[in-house]
């Protein structure tokens, strides 16, 4: 099962993540809303593996936090069967050296998805998944009056441990 590291947002970005989530719900639609895990928060992954070891998170407890989060547009990921809607997030010098420093930190770690390594990421905020054609025609009215961009700082780097569902916040403000 992956292992990924997270930026988590601060209370006021993390808000209007949830208030665009819920807006989805409340509309009958695909939401991260509906996904009632404790541990569900608005993040942007700048890291996955199938395993971390101690001197991995401890590496990784170390890597500075970007100073602002910019929430940019709407941003569609096509899949055969289905779509993923995230709002994207600006690459700042100061996100992209922390993403550089995650990656460094997880260097050693085992089954690391290409779409996550510098060069190939792209940062988002996930709104809704596995929306089919018409259900993405939707989501994309309904948000179509969102605020085109939001700004705001990450609050922790977090590492989910989906073997056994928990959360280590590695640094925090």
């Amino acid at each position: 099962m992956p292992q990924t590291i997270e930026l988590t947002l601060d209370d006021e970005l993390d808000a209007a993540v949830r208030a665009e989530w819920d807006l989805l719900a409340a509309a009958g639609l695909p939401s991260q809303a509906l996904h009632l895990g404790i541990t569900n928060a608005p993040h942007v992954t700048l890291g996955v593996a199938s395993a971390l070891d101690p001197g991995t998170t401890g590496r990784l407890a170390t890597v500075p936090l970007p100073g602002q989060i910019r929430l940019g547009g709407l941003l569609v990921f096509r899949g055969r069967r289905s779509s993923v809607v995230s709002r994207a997030v600006i690459p700042s010098a100061a996100l992209l050296a922390t993403h550089a420093g995650v990656a460094e930190a997880m260097g050693g770690a085992p089954d690391r998805p290409d779409l996550t390594l510098p060069g190939r990421w792209t940062p988002h905020v996930t709104l809704a998944r596995r929306l089919d054609d018409a259900q993405l025609a939707q989501v994309l009215d309904l948000l179509a009056d969102v605020p085109r961009e939001l700004v705001g700082e990450p609050s922790a780097l977090r590492h989910w441990d989906s073997d056994t569902k928990t959360v280590h916040v590695l640094s925090a403000r």
